[in-house]
């Protein structure tokens, strides 16, 4: 079965450019998952042992607000990330995750892949820079719903 992922592996954007032998060492980390309209595909506190990589559908990262019910931070769709938790101890999930639609996404394994980094330590570098790479664009792109939110008094 993780044969056939490796060739969906490659066209996703996060992957763009790496290795073929870094490729393979993570299909062997990869499954796909379905996910119906309302299903959860993470819960905050929840041990965060993996990530998503969406093929068709949407997740909504979200987080209850007091008063204001369930408020969506980021959705994610095609091709997208969603999840890195799993980079980091204690390895919890912040948010909840939650499919808006229809989805089916690859879950990588994070235990599998931080095992594979320590062993092959480009590839740990390799997948780092990639997330920090995502990480910044998240949080430019969460700066900017700020500025939208609450405007400047300027």
């Amino acid at each position: 079965m993780t044969e056939t992922l490796k060739p969906i592996l490659a066209t996703i954007p996060l992957f763009d450019g790496m290795k073929p032998e870094h490729l393979e060492l993570i299909v062997g980390c990869a499954a796909n998952v379905h996910f119906a309209p309302g299903e959860f595909a993470a819960r905050q506190g929840e041990a965060a042992d993996r990530f998503f990589i969406v093929r068709k559908g949407r997740l909504a990262l979200q987080v209850h607000g007091p008063g204001r019910g369930e408020v969506t931070l980021l959705t994610v769709g095609d091709n997208e990330v969603l999840g890195w938790s799993w980079l980091v101890p204690p390895y919890k999930w912040h948010f909840d995750a939650r499919a808006l639609t229809d989805t089916r996404a690859l879950a990588l394994d994070g235990r599998c892949l931080r095992g594979k980094f320590e062993s092959d330590h480009e590839l740990g570098y390799e997948m780092m820079t990639r997330f920090v790479q995502l990480m910044t664009q998240r949080l430019e792109a969460a700066s900017l719903q700020l500025i939208d939110l609450y405007g400047t008094n300027a």
